[in-house]
């Protein structure tokens, strides 16, 4: 092999790596974000009870009080621009499909673990044709 070819063959595994590390790392704020937020939203209780209580001015402040609910929200911001940066680099085409998945495996994953939610077979099927799905569209 000579030296341009390796050249090429390392700058080609560099892009993917770039690549796969961005749509990581949206999906990872995007799960956090949404695993803070329902965890934040359960601590809370019912928001219409909430409401029925304090007003809607009350719903408000006891959402916007909540640490939890806050670091959500912050991660859920970060996501957002962190996805712009990702698609600055990355094909759309790759990229929307490949952050949707990863994430809906994610949250899978991340609610039996954090939330204690029961995920039954039909959902672990579904995210495995998903993982099956990323594999087959990063190809």
């Amino acid at each position: 092999m000579d030296v341009l070819a390796v050249a090429i063959h390392l700058r080609h595994n560099t892009a993917v790596l770039k690549s796969w590390g961005c749509i990581g790392f949206v999906a990872a704020l995007g799960i956090t974000g949404e695993c803070l937020i329902a965890g934040a939203m359960r601590q809370l209780g019912d928001l219409d009870e909430i409401r029925a209580e304090s007003g809607l001015i009350g719903a408000i402040k006891a959402v916007l009080s909540s640490p939890i609910f806050l670091g959500g929200a912050l991660c859920m911001a970060l996501n957002f621009f962190a996805m712009l940066f990702t698609l600055s680099i990355v094909d759309l085409s790759l990229a929307a499909p490949a952050i949707g998945s990863v994430t809906y495996i994610g949250n899978a994953i991340a609610a039996s673990l954090f939330l204690h939610e029961h995920v039954d077979k039909r959902r672990w099927l579904a995210t495995s044709f998903l993982a099956i799905g990323v594999v087959l569209i990063s190809r």
